[in-house]
């Protein structure tokens, strides 16, 4: 996947379209990511020992990968990711638009 949990992503289709937030969770086997305040889903939760006042809470529900793109840290913009070698044979992600290190930013 090209994408990575504490990434900076951006909503491309959808009810969501256009929101912004951090992927809080990835699930690569089902690619779907849980991006922060983007498709909310209302949760009934009765009180309990670690929740003392129940009542309806609102949480993120997963989003299809396909559905949202990486932020580059540099040009702020919404872009594909590219990966490049570095010299001790890592790999990392860079933008396809300035060609910067998404990364090491």
């Amino acid at each position: 996947m090209t994408v990575k949990k504490g990434d900076l992503v951006t909503v491309i289709t959808g009810k969501d379209e256009g929101r912004r937030g951090k992927v809080l969770k990835v699930v690569a086997g089902k690619n779907r990511v849980y991006v922060e305040g983007v498709n909310l889903q209302k949760k009934h939760r009765k009180p309990s020992q670690n929740l003392m006042q129940g009542g309806i809470l609102s949480q993120e529900g997963p989003v299809d990968a396909s559905n949202v793109m990486v932020v580059c840290p540099h040009c702020h913009a919404p872009t594909r990711t590219g990966v490049r070698r570095l010299e001790d044979g890592r790999r990392i992600r860079v933008c396809r638009r300035c060609r910067e290190d998404v990364d090491r930013a």
